[in-house]
């Protein structure tokens, strides 16, 4: 999962931002700006670096105030310029935007994203509908809009220089489809409404984040059957960390509950940890979030109904790959019938190897992973336990370097402890070159373990983006994991599938490193493209050169056994009915909530018989349940837009088959050169259908998708 820097992430989805490239210069700026750490230009080696470890929540709510207001005064100097509008006096202006509030938004990412608390939610809640005030004073602006309109549409009888143009496009679109061209009292209610989403955004994240927390199971030493040394010793320190020593902690977060629902024989205490986990914002109690999504989608219908549109999809689909809901919904009902009919086998497999165990058993959900692993044992004689032997973070890091290296040239040095200000002491950085030239890209940083205070999952952010428009900047881009902290001296081992996720989380740093692009604007993406690249690098994972490097056992070093890779490569598809189905219930259900009539919504009941209606499996549960499908309800990111992985994964096969047919294989430097020159180095700068047909030498198709999960190929 991408995530934004968090002023983008808040912003976006109301404007871009403008501002004068000077800043106010008043006695009274110069000392707020002296005194709040938040807001003080970076310093420090790698042409400056966040001051993490100065950073304050007391500071937030002055800094973003603050902030907001320098961004205001830029704006209306833009706004207010006597002079006719032209490129550059109002979109390079706006490109130049808000320097300072950037900044406070680096330590406002982290301290919501990875170290949030009490103290900062509260303020988090208390800047909501202020922020959301703030960026429809800029949405709203029709002095700016007019310039804007203006420039655009000169350039479209007299074109620019084709990053100049696609900037100029970009930033039209996104004023008109938020509501640039609506009448005085339609701005008005428009903007009361991004207000009260605002407010909503940050409940529903923060009652999510609040079950997360409180919702743990403890063991004791007679509850452990199944579970290896590596996880007990984990759960032990958890448990001991939280004050209940001698017992073992099963966290509620995604990490601990898959490896214990796979290999824990306590079927009672499986299905407490399911519950608790697929529970989350849907406990009957305070911070409950069935109503507040229900209040969401009226809002957000309600809203681009002002602009004349009858759903909030097909407003959001029409700048995206997709298009329209159609399309998406298309392809997502042709994956569903071959995903949920391998469900029908897998689970067959797993009732029948239940009924030879004498388990008196029908397989339900708290079941699944648990019997897909005997399943895999004895089809494959494939052990997801002996595997992780095998992948250990250390090396698995070292891989994607490796990779990094043959692909981009890339070469990560690690850089000393205290030389760059770090928010936790298990966050580690390296600095980024080129091989052979020693050039200079960026600074990585890698904060791998869970912890309270860190939201659940994976993702990519970054603090500075690559832009070459007022000088070269370079790259500040950061990976976060949950990985669970193992005992000390233990080494973290993780799972094949937290492996790849791994891999896929770097694709997102390597896209920003990657990035050569001369407008902020152009860094943005298109939501159903942007996880491609991420997961077109999920591939190498399972390559020869890094299986046989890197892929070595955490306590002899050898490498893994021939057989054994032979096993894991003929198991590839295994499981994929789960896989495929757990997530496109997810995505179905996030494009039907907001296609359907919000009025009278109940939630809980709308995802029980839409699930019923598309034959969902009873065996499994949606990957993300919608009480907690953070991706669509604590923002407007992935909504309406979840499908976009599978939009993506299509791209994905179809251009990992180019490299498959190519000489080299995926090491081959022709293929990867492209990679990097249409794939990854333009980031938004250029259409993603033309450049991936400028990869491809075609447009892509379902085919390669459906050979790679195992599912019958369409005939046309």
């Amino acid at each position: 999962m991408i995530s934004k820097p968090l002023k983008t992430a808040i912003l976006s989805s109301a404007i871009l931002f403008a501002s004068c490239k000077e800043e106010p210069k008043a006695k009274e700026n110069d000392k707020t700006m002296t005194e709040n750490v938040l807001l003080q230009e970076w310093t420090g080696p790698y042409q400056g670096v966040p001051a993490f470890d100065k950073m304050n929540v007391a500071d937030v709510k002055e800094a973003v105030k603050k902030g907001m207001a320098l961004q205001l005064e830029e704006i209306e100097a833009i706004a207010n310029n006597p002079e006719a509008p032209t490129f550059e006096n109002t979109i390079v202006a706006m490109e130049s935007a808000g320097k300072a509030l950037d900044r406070v938004f680096t330590y406002y990412g982290i301290l919501s994203s990875n170290m949030s608390s009490p103290e900062f939610r509260e303020i988090q809640s208390e800047l909501a509908p202020k922020l959301s005030d703030f960026r429809s004073k800029i949405s709203q602006n029709e002095k700016l809009f007019q310039r804007i309109k203006t420039v655009y549409e000169a350039s479209q009888e007299n074109p620019l220089e084709p990053q100049e143009q696609r900037v100029v496009d970009l930033t039209y679109k996104q004023f008109e489809m938020n509501g640039a061209n609506l009448d005085t009292e339609k701005k008005k209610r428009y903007a009361e409404i991004n207000k009260e989403l605002s407010t909503l955004y940050t409940k529903f994240s923060n009652n999510v984040l609040h079950d997360e927390e409180n919702y743990v199971t403890y063991l004791t030493e007679d509850q452990l059957g199944g579970l290896s040394d590596g996880f007990i010793k984990s759960a032990a320190k958890i448990a001991s960390d939280k004050g209940k020593e001698g017992m073992y902690a099963i966290t509620n977060t995604r990490s601990s509950m898959d490896p214990f629902l796979t290999y824990s024989t306590e079927r009672e205490l499986r299905k407490q940890v399911w519950e608790n986990y697929y529970s989350r914002g849907d406990n009957g109690d305070e911070y409950d979030n069935n109503e507040l999504i229900a209040e969401i989608l009226r809002l957000r219908k309600e809203r681009v109904a002002l602009m004349g549109y009858d759903n909030y999809a097909e407003w959001r689909l029409q700048d995206r790959m997709a298009k329209t809901p159609e399309n998406a919904m298309d392809l997502m009902l042709k994956v569903w019938e071959a995903s949920t009919a391998r469900v029908e086998e897998e689970v067959a497999d797993m009732q029948a190897v239940a009924n030879e165990l004498g388990d008196n058993i029908t397989i339900e959900p708290w079941d699944y992973r648990f019997y897909a692993e005997k399943v895999r044992k004895k089809k494959y004689d494939l052990d997801s336990d002996e595997v992780k032997q095998y992948l250990q973070l250390d090396k698995l890091r070292e891989a994607m370097f490796f990779v990094a290296g043959e692909l981009f040239n890339y070469k990560f040095t690690p850089i000393e402890d205290g030389s760059v200000p770090v928010f936790h002491e298990d966050v580690k950085v390296w600095e980024v070159t080129d091989k052979d030239s020693g050039k200079h890209i960026g600074v990585w940083y890698l904060d791998p373990f869970a912890r309270e205070g860190k939201r659940s999952g994976a993702w990519a952010t970054t603090y500075r983006s690559s832009t070459t428009f007022e000088g070269d900047t370079n790259v500040l881009a950061s990976n976060n994991s949950n990985f669970v902290k193992p005992a000390p001296g233990e080494a973290v081992l993780v799972s094949w599938d937290d492996a790849t996720t791994f891999f896929h989380e770097f694709g997102h740093a390597l896209h920003f490193f990657a990035a050569d692009v001369k407008y902020p604007t152009l860094q943005g993406g298109v939501r159903d493209y942007t996880e491609f690249q991420s997961q077109l690098l999920e591939r190498w994972l399972s390559t020869d050169k890094v299986i046989n490097q890197f892929l070595v056992h955490h306590e002899t070093g050898k490498p893994m056994p021939k057989a054994l890779v032979e096993k894991i490569k003929k198991a590839s598809t295994f499981n994929q009915g789960f896989a495929t189905t757990e997530y496109l219930a997810s995505a179905l259900i996030d494009m039907k909530l907001h296609l359907a009539d919000p009025t009278n919504i109940d939630i809980d009941t709308f995802e029980r018989e839409t699930l019923d209606e598309l034959g969902m499996p009873k065996e499994l549960p949606m990957r993300h349940r919608t009480p907690h499908f953070g991706h669509v309800f604590s923002g407007e990111g992935y909504a309406t837009a979840y499908y976009g992985y599978m939009w993506a994964d299509v791209l994905t096969s179809d251009a990992s088959e180019a490299f498959k047919e190519a000489p080299d294989g995926f090491y081959d430097k022709t293929v990867a050169e492209k990679l990097v020159t249409y794939l990854f180095a333009p980031r938004n700068a250029m259409d993603p259908a033309e450049a991936y047909r400028k990869f491809r030498g075609r447009d892509a198709t379902i085919d390669a998708l459906m050979r790679d999960r195992g599912f019958p190929v369409p005939k046309d």
